[in-house]
């Protein structure tokens, strides 16, 4: 929802001259005098960098909402923000205000910040292990779906018009309305009901639910396993999850790919995507039709990568994305700095900017929520998304503040940088992160040890896979007994 918003989002030319006249036009009405050109950039970067701001305040408030609400009510409760954002900047034009613009952009932020880790919380939670990869790509997928929608509803023929883009934001009601009515008929998590709510009955209709059996003994015991490693963990803190030793290094892989997430530079490509689509000769009539294949490429992109993730891994993707996008950055680099010497290097720069694309949705785009889900134990899983969320947003925010000035200083040359935050990114991973396709918590633990030769307390995991091997054995009774005063426990 939160991407179809995209005269703003996306850096439209002719939305941004749309919203920049009706911020004059009301400043006009209100003073009796025009707003300096200054004032209107002030206000349109406002307009935009407060998106980020928003998300950051919907990743710090998710933790308690998933654990107070569960992961289902709080995606139904999220609506609500939608709705009101969408409403404020619908209304804004009929209003004369561009404060309810900049308020329902912040407000949308919000709603996009809870979607982006709640979404993948739930799906995480609700994925066998076979298929965890494959159904946490529904995300990138959707995002991808979202921002092509946008696209579409932002032609001139649809809402690309002076006089009806209010009517493109008001479209973010749609998918809200879809959801309302969808959402009550799917169950809760079921390892949140299990573990978090100690409600077996309902954790087994969900499992027969979401895997269409009715035998899920296997799948609920599997989770209780769990359930009794944790039975005296609290759900954990962001700051007791940071001074946990053992999950140190998932920490840090979780923060590099979110990080490089929003520094890859997919936002260059976003920004110089229709100058170079003029530079090959398009009008600008039909530039908005032919943008419409980098959404396009996008869709197909995350589907094929939702279907190959399970053969081939989250490794392989994740790496191959950032090496393929540091490949065509440089070659789109030649392509922008000779083109005047040729014409057909303006052509093989549109066949970069679709490849960076492809790339980018392939393993980056996607692969970062997946593993978030995949490196921590349900206790420690909604702190583990916060910080995520954390680094997400405050990554996209740098990149709306400093990207203007690197453009600026380097031109063309800015996607050499972009280019160097890929490579060391594929390089962290290359060396950092394990192949957890098909892996338990256990598995990843130990690969993580391997890797790194760290000492990560994975023994208690391992205790629990081996419980479920052998039938013989008991768990222990404890009983306590008072001497002299002084309680003393012992092992029956």
């Amino acid at each position: 929802m939160a991407n179809l918003v995209p005269l703003i989002q996306t850096g439209s030319k002719k939305g941004r001259k749309f919203i920049k006249k009706f911020y004059n036009e009301t400043w006009e009405r209100r003073y009796n005098h025009s707003i300096a050109e200054e004032s209107v950039t002030l206000l349109w970067t406002i307009s935009v960098s407060i998106f980020a701001i928003g998300g950051l305040m919907g990743a710090l408030i998710v933790t308690p909402a998933v654990k107070y609400f569960g992961r289902k009510r709080t995606l139904l409760l999220n609506n609500v923000f939608a709705v009101m954002a969408a409403l404020l900047m619908a209304f804004s034009r009929l209003a004369g205000s561009f404060e309810m613009i900049i308020l329902g952009r912040f407000i949308m932020g919000i709603d996009g910040g809870i979607s982006l880790s709640a979404l993948p919380m739930y799906l995480s939670e609700i994925s066998p292990k076979q298929i965890r990869g494959s159904l946490g790509q529904i995300t990138a997928i959707f995002i991808c779906v979202g921002v092509f929608t946008g696209q579409v509803l932002g032609l001139p023929e649809i809402f690309g018009k002076e006089s009806l883009w209010p009517y493109l934001f008001g479209m973010i009601i749609v998918p809200s309305v879809i959801q309302v009515v969808v959402l009550p008929f799917l169950p809760e998590s079921p390892r949140y009901l299990l573990l978090e709510k100690h409600d077996t009955k309902a954790a087994e209709k969900a499992f027969q639910t979401f895997l269409g059996k009715s035998d899920v003994s296997y799948e609920v015991e599997e989770v209780l396993e769990e359930s009794r490693m944790q039975r005296n963990i609290q759900v954990a803190s962001i700051f007791q999850l940071l001074c946990d030793s053992s999950k140190r290094w998932q920490i840090l892989t979780i923060i590099v790919t979110m990080a490089c997430y929003q520094l890859c530079g997919l936002n260059a490509i976003w920004f110089y995507t229709n100058d170079i689509f003029k530079g090959a000769g398009l009008s600008p009539e039909i530039i908005p039709y032919v943008t419409l294949s980098t959404g396009a490429v996008e869709i197909l992109a995350a589907v094929f990568s939702g279907l190959v993730i399970e053969r081939l891994g989250r490794r392989p993707l994740l790496i191959g994305g950032f090496g393929l996008m540091v490949l065509f950055f440089a070659i789109l680099t030649v392509c922008m700095t000779l083109q005047d010497q040729a014409i057909w290097l303006r052509y093989l720069s549109i066949v970069c900017i679709l490849a960076i694309i492809a790339s980018f949705c392939i393993g980056p785009g996607g692969i970062p929520f997946v593993l978030t889900g995949e490196f921590f134990a349900q206790a420690q899983r909604p702190a583990a998304f916060m910080i995520a969320g954390i680094i997400n947003w405050l990554s996209n925010f740098a990149v709306g503040l400093l990207f203007p000035f690197i453009q600026h200083g380097l031109q063309t040359y800015c996607f050499l940088v972009f280019a160097v935050i890929c490579v060391a990114g594929a390089t962290f991973l290359f060396f950092v992160l394990p192949e957890t396709k098909n892996k338990t918590l256990a598995e990843i633990n130990q690969a993580f040890a391997k890797k790194k030769k760290v000492p990560l307390e994975v023994r208690e995991m391992d205790q629990f896979e081996a419980e479920r091997k052998s039938s013989g054995e008991q768990e222990p009774n404890f009983s306590s007994t008072l001497d002299n005063g002084e309680v003393k426990t012992k092992i029956v």
